[in-house]
């Protein structure tokens, strides 16, 4: 299942060049992961209750076509599982005018036991046990 949040990208986020500026790509791909986390049922306060928290190991960002001041973008969130700490997660910023590609995100992430200040094995696992409707999360 992929997940989906469309925004407005709004003129304060543009840099000298008119283009969404690089750094608000990050902050698009974060809100959209929260909210794919939503989507899923967890709750932020029962996360944290549970003494565990998400954390981003790694972010790639591959640039394809530019966003402007009043382009919308549909942002995509899948997760992606495999075997040990890491997850991955895939995003592609789409631009909804034409559905062009405008850039992907690749991210690696973990679920870490917020006392202990170290990474959880089998995060999909804990995922699953949080979330209320964990297909959305592709578990």
């Amino acid at each position: 299942m992929t997940f989906s949040v469309r925004v407005a990208v709004r003129g304060y986020e543009l840099d000298t060049q008119g283009h969404l500026n690089n750094v608000v790509y990050h902050q698009y791909g974060d809100h959209a992961r929260w909210e794919c986390l939503r989507a899923a049922g967890i709750e932020i306060r029962e996360m944290l209750a549970a003494g565990v928290g998400p954390v981003t190991l790694e972010n790639t960002i591959r640039f394809r076509r530019e966003l402007r001041g009043g382009d919308e973008v549909d942002v995509t969130c899948a997760f992606e599982w495999g075997e040990g700490k890491t997850f991955r997660i895939r995003q592609e910023f789409l631009r909804v005018r034409d559905s062009a590609l405008a850039a992907e995100l690749t991210g690696v992430g973990g679920l870490m036991d917020l006392r202990e200040r170290r990474l959880l094995d089998e995060p999909g696992a804990r995922w699953r046990a949080l979330a209320r409707a964990p297909e959305v999360l592709n578990l």
